[in-house]
């Protein structure tokens, strides 16, 4: 990746619903210049902390302070190392600090750190926040969930589909802070294309949303407002969690500059492939010595050998098609260069996800009326009446950006509602009371309505 290209970020964390703190954390560091770009990059964080009380909210902000400082003290040595290294250094922080205080002790977090490079994209890991590239109309995990349920697929014991039914979601295998010693997984690097989108996040919110609307909202929204609808959504299907969204879209080539000018990584092999191309040509071999024996008269001798051959057919085929089920979707040029994620999906806007997202945005209007809330219903209604023009000219594109903008207006009194909630109960005083009842300049059952005919709670 090049200096010159330019990178577009947005962060966005928030409590959710159920939470009375937020345990998460997240730091972006860009390169302000060149020479500090070459040296040490950009690099993006998500940390999602555990221990209850402020003990998580502690245990992810130590993650998120320390492993950029720790990274560039160490980047003399190669990216992956000095970022391996920075995230052991964050754990060794995080256990002496709880070793220290009883209250702290065993107190622990995710960290998932994205480092682009002119070597590329690296990620350092550990825990179940994520992080995804989307390129094109694929979204590609680049992480491996450090979860019981990963690992119980993994190991074979369990199927993806029966999983989720038979295993709890929240329990993870590796963490910082808990041990003094630490297996960080090192991913990459991978090479950046012009236009790819890389997505870190915790577990608040791919507990509530697939990641193909993941790659869907961050594909065809700029960063910032990629970011709301997101909160928005895993908020408005409960906010069990909190939620952290971190987005960088690397911009277009340089004038002048081709992308097979730009300096590209060896390739790693695959040596799956490489096995794959030996059984079958151990096989082929096989087939060959049958045929041979058969005829030079040794018949019996070439037909067990025949035998055996046709087992180990059906046994390459078998493991073809498990192989297959394993990697997900087949290789393509949109799908990683060096080697498989963990798991990949395609996306496609279309009607019907845009027709939820109208309908989520229709159930927060007729509520907002029904329940007096405090809304700035002038920038509500150019972006309403936006999306529905474009809805109906069946431009989805067009429709998705004021068609989440129309929902964060509409959940953004939510959220005041709650923060004015919170500071009563932390400052006493009485429960505010819910805002006089306003008027909409659009009514859900007829947009088209004249505000004065409009009638509150209709």
């Amino acid at each position: 990746m090049r200096w010159e290209q330019t990178v577009e970020f947005a962060a966005l964390s928030d409590i959710g619903f159920r939470r009375q703190n937020n345990e998460d954390s997240n730091t972006v560091l860009m390169a302000a210049r060149s020479e500090v770009y070459q040296q040490f990059g950009h690099l993006f964080l998500v940390a999602d902390g555990m221990g209850g009380h402020a003990v998580g909210e502690l245990a992810s902000k130590i993650a998120a302070d320390t492993v950029p400082l720790a990274f560039q003290k160490a980047r003399p040595d190669p990216f992956a190392d000095a970022l391996k290294h920075a995230i052991e250094e964050a754990n060794t922080v995080i256990h002496n600090r709880g070793e220290k205080n009883s209250d702290f002790r065993k107190m622990g977090t995710t960290c998932t750190t994205l480092v682009l490079s002119p070597q590329g994209a690296l990620v350092g890991h550990i825990g179940d926040s994520r992080c995804y590239r989307i390129r094109g109309r694929r979204i590609d995990q680049l992480t491996f969930d450090h979860s019981l349920q990963w690992e119980l697929i993994r190991q074979g014991k369990q199927r993806r589909e029966d999983i989720l039914l038979q295993q709890p979601r929240n329990v993870i295998t590796r963490c910082l802070g808990p041990e003094p010693d630490v297996e960080v997984d090192i991913e990459g690097p991978y090479p950046v294309a012009p236009g790819d989108i890389y997505l870190l996040c915790s577990d608040g919110l791919t507990g509530l949303l697939t990641d193909p609307e993941i790659g869907l909202i961050a594909r065809y929204l700029p960063p910032v407002e990629a970011c709301r609808l997101l909160v928005d959504l895993a908020n408005l299907r409960g906010g069990t969690d909190n939620v952290t969204v971190v987005i960088a879209r690397v911009g277009d080539l340089p004038e002048g500059l081709s992308e097979s000018s730009v300096p590209m990584l060896a390739v790693r092999p695959d040596r799956t492939s490489w096995g794959w191309f030996a059984a079958w040509c151990g096989w082929a071999l096989l087939l060959a010595i049958s045929i041979v024996l058969m005829i030079s008269g040794r018949v019996v001798e070439g037909l067990l050998v025949l035998g055996g051959v046709l087992i180990g057919f059906g046994a390459l085929i078998i493991c073809g098609l498990r192989l297959k089920t394993l990697a997900g979707p087949s290789d393509d040029q949109e799908q990683t260069v060096l080697w498989r994620p963990h798991r990949s999906a395609e996306f496609k806007l279309s009607s019907e996800f845009l027709g939820m997202l109208a309908a989520l945005e229709q159930t927060l209007q007729a509520t907002a009326l029904e329940e007096g809330w405090s809304i700035d219903w002038n920038d509500h209604k150019a972006a309403y009446e936006q999306a529905s023009q474009a809805l109906a000219a069946r431009e989805f594109q067009a429709a998705l950006l004021p068609l989440g903008k129309a929902i964060h207006v509409l959940m953004a009194s939510i959220q005041e509602a709650r923060r004015r909630m919170d500071r009563a109960v932390k400052w006493g005083g009485k429960t505010p009371l819910p805002p006089s009842r306003a008027k909409s300049p659009i009514d859900p059952a007829d947009p088209k309505t004249p505000p004065e005919e409009q009638k509150p709670g209709k």
